[in-house]
């Protein structure tokens, strides 16, 4: 989340989405929660989701993402995005993500990040240290600065992640999310605040997921819901395998923008 000026210029770019996605990261700080601040059945309910999402060998899910900026006259902009993504654990996923500078794919084999911006039918690849998403994840964090702020959900270990600045939780109650009844809880961190909705029921996986940057001027949020979760999709493994479309360009500069995108400048 970045406070940025009114009157943006937005270069000419193929901008690429993986916040949420891309999803979607909120990496772990030292300083661990205090159990007695968070509420028992809060710990509970948190649990029993990332012990669902963890347990997840294959799956699939649509999204919708909201993220907010503070221009410096305190004047809020939402930018809104939507997509798909797949995953097989442990190194494999596909990502989607259509918003207001972003039509764009994002593919992971194990071994190389994969950015393809369909409008300028551009792409660029980063290269992963390892073979699972977290490495993947860290290495496009590294190289690009960007944190994706969904991410954590689709860690190898997502309570580990979410609890790692958490100073205090509660439940706030039940909710419905696209007519689905959830469990609200709340979350206080030393630099954010953030809350999740959790589905009812034997799933438990989340709904809609807020992130508050408390710190920042004008407290931004970043939003993002979930919907269509299917934990046993029927996958075809060439989803997985990145082929640059005929007269597709290969861009070396990857960077984070303002508004959470993964963005090249296209080569003049």
């Amino acid at each position: 989340m970045l406070c940025s000026g009114s009157g943006r210029k937005i270069p000419h770019r193929a901008s690429f989405g993986l916040a949420a996605a891309t999803i979607l990261l909120m990496l772990p700080c030292s300083q661990a929660w205090s159990d007695n601040a968070v509420e028992p059945d809060a710990d509970t309910m948190l649990r029993a989701m990332t012990t669902s999402l963890a347990g997840l060998k294959s799956f699939s899910f649509d999204y919708d993402v909201d993220d907010e900026i503070v221009n410096n006259t305190g004047q809020k902009i939402q930018f809104s995005a939507s997509g798909s993504a797949t995953i097989a654990r442990p190194g494999k996923l596909f990502i989607t993500r259509k918003g207001p500078y972003a039509d764009a794919e994002i593919t992971f084999d194990g071994k190389a990040v994969s950015v393809y911006g369909k409008t300028l039918n551009v792409y660029a690849q980063i290269a992963s240290p390892g073979p699972t998403i977290d490495e993947a994840v860290e290495e496009v964090r590294m190289a690009t600065g960007l944190d994706a702020a969904g991410a954590d959900l689709l860690s190898a270990d997502p309570y580990a992640v979410l609890t790692s600045d958490v100073r205090a939780g509660s439940i706030v109650g039940e909710a419905y999310i696209a007519g689905i009844k959830c469990d609200h809880l709340a979350f206080r961190g030393e630099a954010v605040d953030w809350q999740i909705w959790i589905e009812q029921g034997e799933r438990r996986l989340p709904m809609k997921y807020v992130i508050t940057t408390k710190w920042v001027t004008g407290a931004p949020e970043y939003t993002v819901r979930f919907a269509n979760w299917n934990v046993a999709p029927q996958i075809d493994a060439n989803m997985f395998q990145f082929t640059p479309p005929d007269g597709a360009k290969k861009i070396d500069s990857i960077v984070a923008d303002a508004i959470g995108d993964m963005s090249v400048e296209e080569v003049q």
